[in-house]
């Protein structure tokens, strides 16, 4: 991705000389990737809408996109966030604007935005979930990765050189497959069109040197994800109780970052064109393990018991 094989690349640093953007990192998996990234040596563009000069976004969440940037120094990485509204073409246009004059190159592209989990209605029909709210889910889960790509692709096109574009998403090709009627019609759609989206562009970009693949993380510990069950990074095993013991089987948002920055870094990436991959396949790929030393398979632990109903431990997942 824009790195000859010939090139001195510094040891531990695989990325040197590659340009991220890493759109929707304000927090959870969008930050820890904009991070590895970064600390692999990429020159990262963080974007997000939760600033402390302009305040929250709708998710009204603490994090803010200046901690992002600040994440990004103290990881020895270089790189800077930006307050960007991927919802506004305009906008979009602008950060490309800026990251083709400061750099003349965009090497990777990681589609993260969503933020629709607030207007998420489980197990709701579709007459019976608010329009308002789930259309503005597939504003914000859709749309704004559509303007993204298009926008940015150009750049990532002009290079030359290996490009990756990520659809972060929800679900395994096969768990996706059939309709998820317990979160509500709108993030079924969502989760689904990102796929699909995945799928278009690996055929309009056949012939290219850019490959896009979808990531799914597994059963994340994000800010929010810790702060809804009442517990913290050191305390999370205390939520995994009664109906809720897969959540064993949970990763810190680092896991799917590591695995998908040795992909951006794996000169063979093209061989996931189209597919939708998984923070544990990255994992065994690759090498790399969670903060904690270990490998969770949260899609492999919802196939075999949440969903056949096989009896197995559940510490055999991590």
């Amino acid at each position: 991705m824009g790195v000859d094989a010939e090139e001195d690349v510094p040891q531990g640093r695989p990325l040197a000389g590659q340009v991220a953007l890493v759109a929707g990192a304000t927090r959870g998996a969008g930050r820890a990737i904009a991070v590895e990234l970064a600390r692999a040596g990429a020159y990262v563009y963080a974007t997000g809408r939760s600033s402390r000069a302009s305040g929250r976004s709708e998710m009204d969440r603490p994090e803010t996109i200046e901690g992002t940037d600040e994440l990004l120094a103290a990881a020895g990485g270089r790189g800077v966030g930006l307050r960007v509204d991927h919802a506004e073409p305009d906008q979009v246009t602008e950060l490309v604007q800026r990251i083709d004059e400061e750099q003349g190159r965009l090497d990777v592209l990681v589609n993260d935005i969503f933020g629709g989990d607030r207007y998420a209605q489980f197990g709701s029909r579709l007459w019976e979930h608010d329009v308002a709210g789930g259309l503005r889910m597939l504003r914000m889960g859709i749309d704004t990765h559509l303007v993204t790509a298009a926008t940015a692709l150009p750049l990532m096109l002009r290079g030359g050189g290996r490009g990756l574009l990520v659809e972060m998403t929800d679900g395994t090709t096969d768990y996706n497959r059939e309709y998820r009627d317990r979160v509500g019609f709108y993030y079924d759609l969502v989760k689904a069109a990102v796929a699909r989206i995945t799928l278009g562009l690996t055929a309009e970009l056949r012939g290219t040197a850019v490959t896009p693949v979808s990531v799914t993380p597994g059963w994340l510990r994000s800010e929010a994800m810790l702060d809804q069950f009442g517990v913290t990074e050191e305390t999370w095993r205390d939520a995994a109780v009664g109906d809720l013991v897969g959540f064993l089987v949970s990763e810190t948002p680092t896991y799917v970052a590591r695995g998908l920055a040795s992909l951006a870094a794996d000169p063979d990436a093209s061989r996931y064109a189209g597919h939708t991959v998984t923070s544990a396949e990255l994992a065994r790929v690759y090498g790399v393990t969670d903060v904690d030393g270990s490998r969770p398979d949260a899609w492999r632990y919802i196939a075999e018991v949440e969903q056949h109903g096989l009896s197995s431990r559940v510490e055999r997942y991590r």
